[in-house]
């Protein structure tokens, strides 16, 4: 890395190659760029403090350790990274399987409440925002089916199982509610 450029100007792209190569300075920028989104999807997913603060730093290390496997053409460093906290999310909700919150209770706690305590406005990211007011707009069976995929790793089957219902209405809310999502953030983001 040049003398005189600061690692908070640089682009993502160039604080990954840092972190890849072994740069202290953009690894530590690296870090601070992105530690409390990575930390704030991981709780959100896992529901716990602790697991989650494993969860971030092993994705993290991921992101050091596989630097050189980003592809821009597939997403930003930000989309990779938060792609690869989920997974790891997901798989530890997967071992966990600890009876998971109820899917009403984590669907009106995803869209329905402004109301947020000091700590999880540090920790809830822009994206996060975005994602879960398009989640509370979409009908309350998208809405729970989604939940239960995305946040809770469960199959479509396993979805059609805990809803009572068959497996292609299952996979139909599922493709649906997240088609409207995408829908729904893609418009906010063009707007900006």
């Amino acid at each position: 890395m040049e003398l005189g450029i600061r690692t908070h100007d640089l682009s993502d792209e160039s604080l990954l190659a840092g972190l890849g190569s072994g740069d202290r300075r953009a690894a530590a920028a690296f870090i601070r760029r992105f530690e409390r989104r990575v930390y704030g999807l991981a709780l959100t997913v896992v529901g716990d403090r602790a697991l989650a603060e494993d969860i971030a730093q092993e994705a993290l290390t991921r992101a050091w350790r596989h630097a050189q496997a980003y592809d821009p053409r597939r997403g930003s460093v930000a989309t990779w990274l938060l792609t690869i906290t989920r997974n790891l999310a997901v798989d530890a909700v997967r071992l966990r399987r600890a009876d998971p919150r109820a899917p009403a209770d984590v669907a009106d706690l995803a869209g329905a409440s402004d109301a947020r305590g000091p700590a999880d406005m540090a920790v809830a990211s822009h994206e996060g925002r975005e994602v879960r007011i398009a989640l509370g707009r979409l009908p309350v069976e998208q809405r729970r089916a989604i939940v239960l995929s995305a946040f809770h790793g469960r199959t479509a089957r396993e979805v059609a199982e805990l809803e009572g219902i068959p497996l292609g209405t299952a996979k139909t809310r599922i493709r649906d509610g997240l088609l409207r999502l995408r829908a729904v953030v893609g418009t906010e983001a063009s707007v900006r």
